[in-house]
């Protein structure tokens, strides 16, 4: 029962994967990112919970079709109902026995009971000097996000 802040997937890239370019298609992998990020959070919350901000995914490298892959999340911060999860895409050639990153991003959720009202979730508390430096930077970010929505208010009706 330590690691309920952590899930970690591991599986293979298939043919279907491929984009026009030959290599596994982003939105393929925005797809696992999704969904081992809210594995990891409806552990976490132990309810269900709805995806309420995806960002900053970054793509280092391209992925291959038939390589292994392994995707890693963590909560790295919660909220009142909030639970902030790191996820990083790894993959590697079967012939090579290290991952290589290849994709970094943070996904947030909200708890919700069965009415999909925000629901409160236990507050996670990092124990680590890693744990803590991550949840400082998903403080920095709520930070910069709320910066964002600020300067692109005027464009849009709330």
């Amino acid at each position: 029962m330590e690691n309920l802040h952590k899930t970690s997937f591991q599986f293979i890239s298939e043919p279907s994967d491929i984009n026009f370019g030959g290599k596994v298609h982003g939105g393929v992998v925005m797809k696992w990112l999704d969904q081992t990020a809210y594995t990891c959070a409806r552990t976490w919350a132990e309810s269900y919970c709805v995806t309420v901000y995806v960002g900053g995914i970054r793509f280092y490298k391209p992925i291959n079709i038939g390589e292994v892959i392994k995707i890693d999340a963590s909560v790295i911060y919660t909220g009142n109902s909030s639970i902030h999860i790191m996820v990083e895409v790894y993959s590697r050639d079967f012939s090579v026995h290290e991952f290589e990153k290849k994709t970094h991003c943070i996904i947030i959720f909200v708890a919700v009971d069965e009415h999909g009202n925000p629901k409160k979730v236990k507050p996670w508390i990092p124990k680590t000097d890693q744990e803590k430096k991550l949840e400082e930077y998903a403080i920095r970010l709520k930070t910069l996000r709320e910066n964002i929505h600020n300067e692109m208010k005027p464009f849009f009706n709330e």
